[in-house]
C-alpha cells in the first residue's frame, strides 16, 4: 500500500468512530428551577391557510398566536375517534409552540426518541434533541442520548406543525441500558 492510501484507510477509520462515540448532549437544568409548576406543557396555536415548514409555522405563530388546553404529554397520535392535532380541535393546517418543561428524577445518561407527522423542533436543557422539517408519516426522528448531570426540571421548548394527513407527536426515553418507554404525563409541567 502507498503511503497515501494507508493515510485515507486511517482518515476514514477515524471517521467512522468519530460517528459511533458521539459524546451525549449536557443538558442544563432550569435555573431557577420552579418552586411549583401546573400538570402538562403549554401550547400556542395557529391556524394558517397552509403550512409546509418550521418557518411557517414560525411566521404564523409571530402573526396570531392563541393559547390552547395544556398537552397532557407528548403522546399523541390521532384517529378517526380523536382526529384532531395535539389539543388543537382542528386536524389540518396546524401550527404550535409548545413550553414548560420535563423532570428526570435521577442524573445520568438517557436515550430521547421522538415521533412526529409532520414537522418538529424540539429542544430540551438548552440542546436541541429532535428536528425534522418535512411532510411525513408518524416516524422517529433519530434516537438522541443527553446527560442528565441532576434530579430536576428541563427547559422543553419545541414547535410543530402538521399539515393534512394523520398527526402525531410522541416523544420515549430510556435510562441508560433500559427500553424506551413514552415518557409519563407526570414528567410534563408548565408555569
Amino acid at each position: 500500500m502507498t503511503m497515501h492510501r494507508i493515510a485515507g484507510v486511517a482518515a476514514l477509520v477515524a471517521l467512522c468512530a468519530g460517528a459511533v462515540v458521539a459524546s451525549p448532549l449536557e443538558l442544563k437544568l432550569a435555573d431557577p428551577q420552579p418552586k411549583s409548576v401546573n400538570a402538562g406543557l403549554a401550547v400556542d396555536y395557529a391556524f394558517p391557510n397552509d403550512v409546509n415548514s418550521l418557518r411557517d409555522a414560525y411566521v404564523a405563530l409571530g402573526m396570531g398566536a392563541k393559547s390552547g388546553k395544556p398537552l397532557v404529554d407528548l403522546n399523541y397520535l390521532s384517529s378517526q375517534s380523536e382526529p384532531s392535532a395535539l389539543t388543537s380541535g382542528q386536524e389540518t393546517k396546524v401550527a404550535a409552540r409548545i413550553k414548560g418543561y420535563v423532570r428526570f428524577d435521577a442524573p445520568g445518561i438517557y436515550t430521547l426518541e421522538t415521533y412526529s407527522n409532520d414537522g418538529l423542533e424540539l429542544s430540551i436543557g438548552g440542546h436541541e434533541v429532535a428536528k425534522v422539517d418535512e411532510k411525513r408519516s408518524c416516524d422517529p426522528i433519530g434516537a438522541v442520548e443527553v446527560s442528565v448531570p441532576g434530579a430536576g426540571w428541563y427547559e422543553l421548548e419545541a414547535l410543530y406543525w402538521q399539515r393534512k394527513g394523520g398527526s402525531c407527536l410522541i416523544m420515549e426515553w430510556a435510562e441508560e441500558g433500559g427500553e424506551l418507554k413514552t415518557v409519563p404525563a407526570a414528567a410534563f409541567g408548565h408555569k
